[in-house]
């Protein structure tokens, strides 16, 4: 299966997206914590149509634009990794959560006590499609800006792009 490519130059690093079978499966920072190894057997496909809805999207989002993603998504992870990119789905534009929230909101839906906020941080930092799946609104408990795998440096300027700076 060919996983096409692109690279986006965005004000505060540049991106690189990967797409497969129409649908987007990656969006990251540069050099940023858990970036994929292998990306040298991807082919630069730019006019890819997923990456070419991407490119129109990161531009008007990066201009201040609050809208969905047009496109499919499909991140690979585990189940449970997946339940908790579904929530950050939900999280608007703007709009922040902390770790623990999404730790007690999984509780609740699994019928259980309590849930640990860093399994919600390691689901959160391992998101493979960021800014799309705004894993950047999740602050710590105390409103910090901690945890983003492409740099608190990023997370802070996403949020002030959003008007949600803490």
């Amino acid at each position: 299966m060919t996983i096409h490519t692109t690279r986006y130059p965005a004000p505060m690093g540049n991106i690189t997206a990967a797409a497969q079978d129409d649908a987007l499966i990656g969006l990251w920072f540069d050099g940023q914590k858990y970036f994929p190894s292998g990306t040298d057997a991807w082919t630069s496909t730019p006019d890819y149509p997923v990456l070419a809805q991407l490119r129109v999207w990161l531009d008007g989002y990066l201009q201040g634009e609050n809208r969905a993603f047009p496109g499919k998504l499909s991140p690979q992870g585990s189940e449970f990794r997946q339940e908790v990119w579904r929530i950050l789905l939900r999280i608007p534009y703007g709009q922040t959560t902390t770790y623990g929230a999404i730790a007690r909101e999984l509780a609740a839906a699994h019928g259980k006590q309590r849930m640990s906020a860093q399994a919600i941080g390691g689901a959160v930092g391992h998101n493979p499609i960021s800014l799309i799946i705004p894993c950047h609104r999740v602050l710590g408990a105390s409103g910090a800006l901690t945890g983003y795998a492409g740099g608190v440096d990023k997370k802070k300027a996403l949020l002030e792009l959003e008007g949600s700076l803490p």
